[in-house]
């Protein structure tokens, strides 16, 4: 009796077992189903960021003319050609002057004759032997001989298409033995060493903005190459149209290589912090306006969120929610979920502060 007793005892227990056996291996099975997602990561740390506004701008010079005939004629002389510096006054072309001095010379002529009978008619006036119409009709004679002559003079005069100020010439519209007509374009004139670029700013960004302020520009033509500027000048008035202010940059003189026409992409600088907790770009999600990053703990990915500040080409400060050397993911998020088991690929590297501080001081190099 005892015996059938115990017997019955262990077959109601062998299913309990059974099932605790089975429980464990379930789990230990999906412990190894869960694979390790491959990851790169880096680590915050301390550095410089400057804060700017960046955007894009045609160069401009801030002098250039087109130079237009003031005379009608045919072009008998051109002096000067494109890529040429010339001087305020200096003489680019001519036109044909033959029949311009002839007037000239007729117009003196004319004027001399009047003047020799206003004075002899003077001294007789003075004598009281012509009236006084007489002698005023004389004087007023005179009065238009002498302008005509100065008309012929300075019709002669504009026969000559000079340079409005020193530049070089960026553009000749005209060839000898061409006619040209009175106002029609014959060069244009850019002074080179004066560029501006004007770039269009958000309202609700011009308070950071003011004149002085140092600039950069990158230009598609010498990639490798910063180039100085400052603010010129701040329009006072916010185009109704586009809800922008235009914001005048001037290019530092003596910067070979940067010519009008060219696209630059502009930085204006209008604050820096000095020991900021920077992350890279790459490790910053952004869902709803809300930024968050995968921080790295035991082998772990935990979506954590956070407060971006200022940026730069390559970081973004962080004000809240992070610590200094914490470790984040940079490369493979997509694939991630919170508490991802994760393996990292390479050996994390913070962003050095010396790395950061010789960005920031290369945006300062011309």
């Amino acid at each position: 009796m005892r015996a059938h007793i115990a017997l019955c005892g262990i077959l109601l227990l062998t299913p309990v077992l059974v099932a605790c056996g089975d429980g464990q291996g379930k789990a230990q099975e999906e412990e190894k189903k869960e694979a390790a997602i491959p990851v790169e990561v880096a680590t915050a740390a301390r550095g410089v960021i400057d804060a700017a506004y960046r955007g894009t701008a045609t160069l401009e010079a801030e002098e250039e003319a087109t130079v237009n005939a003031k005379a009608g004629g045919v072009i008998e002389q051109i002096l000067v050609e494109e890529g040429q510096s010339v001087a305020a006054g200096q003489v680019l072309a001519r036109l044909e002057t033959d029949r311009l001095r002839l007037e000239v010379a007729r117009a003196k002529a004319s004027a001399d004759k009047l003047e020799q009978d206003f004075k002899r008619n003077e001294s007789v006036y003075r004598r009281n032997l012509v009236s006084r119409e007489a002698y005023e009709r004389t004087k007023f004679e005179l009065d238009g001989a002498r302008a005509a002559y100065d008309l012929a003079r300075l019709s002669l005069e504009e026969a000559e298409i000079v340079a409005p100020f020193a530049g070089v010439v960026s553009q000749r519209f005209i060839k000898v033995g061409n006619q040209i007509q009175p106002g029609s374009p014959a060069f244009r004139v850019t002074r080179m060493d004066q560029l501006q670029a004007q770039i269009y700013v958000p309202e609700r960004d011009i308070h950071k903005l003011a004149p002085q302020q140092p600039a950069s520009v990158n230009v598609d033509a010498w990639p490798d190459r910063i180039f100085k500027g400052s603010i010129l000048r701040i329009s006072p008035v916010v185009d109704a149209g586009t809800g922008t202010v235009k914001v005048t940059v001037a290019m530092a003189p003596g910067q070979a290589g940067l010519k009008p026409g060219m696209f630059g992409r502009v930085e204006i600088l209008y604050d820096r912090r000095e020991n900021a907790l920077l992350i890279p770009k790459d490790a910053v999600m952004t869902e709803d306006a809300q930024q968050s990053v995968f921080v790295v703990q035991e082998g772990r990915a935990h979506r954590r969120p956070v407060k971006v500040g200022y940026s730069d080409a390559d970081h973004y400060e962080v004000l809240d929610g992070l610590a200094d050397g914490e470790q984040l993911v940079v490369t493979g998020q997509a694939s991630l979920k919170d508490d991802s088991l994760i393996e990292v690929v390479n050996a994390p590297s913070p962003p050095a502060a010396d790395e950061v501080q010789s960005a920031a001081a290369g945006v300062d190099k011309g």
